[in-house]
């Protein structure tokens, strides 16, 4: 059995193709202004490339963090209307988002170009946020495990466990983004052991689950053995709504150092 030991949860949200500059300004304003708690907690937000700077500019000195939602893995080049890691850091960004489902459904990215992708942010010290997860067909035929375990295999490909080991995985169910369904966190929590166990180095990771996470079930996902956090999209968008998920992931470490 892996020697795992729970860490401080990471709230991620993951705000898509969704904000304008003003409206992210807003959200930032009015999120710092109800004190989330980021004492126990890592804030993480990832506004689209337009709003990174004012984002940034807005969050100033506070402890929610910066991320991206997606990179190109040169530092420059003919790639139009990518952008890339330096790009990123000079707008603040410290994390990034890659191979969501979105990406690799719409936009062709491949378990090879996510590997670049990740090799690229290390070397820059943005940290992966690497996203895996199974779709319904897969699910229902019962091979989720192997599905998700050979995208980590295929997204660390020669990476050293050290590095690996500087990374964040998220497991997304793609049959329950955008449902309102969510996957029982016994059984989000048995898949993430799997991905946990599936590559040296993610037993030193935090995993994430992503899919209809809210307020009120943030504390039971955070509480089970391989989940040290979530991914968010819907409930990361109202800053009231992510504010709670903040407090709720504190309060289910607390309520397990109690226990």
């Amino acid at each position: 059995m892996l020697n795992v030991q729970k860490t401080r949860p990471l709230v991620a949200a993951n705000w898509k193709m969704h904000k304008t500059v003003g409206e992210a300004v807003a959200f930032v304003r009015e999120l710092l202004s109800l004190g989330p708690d980021c004492a126990q907690v890592d804030a993480v937000i990832c506004p689209p490339f337009t709003a990174l700077a004012a984002a940034r500019d807005a969050l100033g000195e506070s402890p929610v963090q910066l991320g991206a939602q997606t990179m190109w893995d040169a530092d420059s080049g003919a790639f139009t209307g990518e952008i890339s890691p330096p790009m990123l850091l000079e707008s603040g960004v410290r994390w990034v988002i890659l191979g969501h489902s979105e990406r690799r459904q719409f936009c062709g990215e491949t378990d090879e170009m996510i590997n670049h992708k990740i090799r690229a942010a290390l070397v820059h010290g943005i940290t992966p946020i690497v996203a895996v997860g199974d779709t319904a067909a897969e699910h229902a035929a019962g091979i989720t495990f192997e599905r998700v375990v050979t995208q980590a295999r295929a997204a660390f490909r020669g990476i050293s466990a050290a590095d690996v080991a500087r990374c964040v995985v998220a497991y997304e169910p793609i049959w329950v983004i955008g449902t309102g369904q969510s996957e029982r966190p016994q059984g989000a929590n048995a898949t993430m052991g799997e991905i946990r166990g599936a590559v040296a180095g993610l037993e030193r990771t935090r995993l994430l689950y992503g899919g209809s996470v809210e307020p009120e079930t943030i504390a039971e996902l955070v509480a089970q053995r391989h989940i040290d956090g979530a991914l968010v999209g819907g409930a990361g968008l109202d800053p009231r709504s992510y504010a709670a998920l903040l407090t709720n992931a504190a309060g289910a470490m607390s309520n397990r150092a109690l226990a």
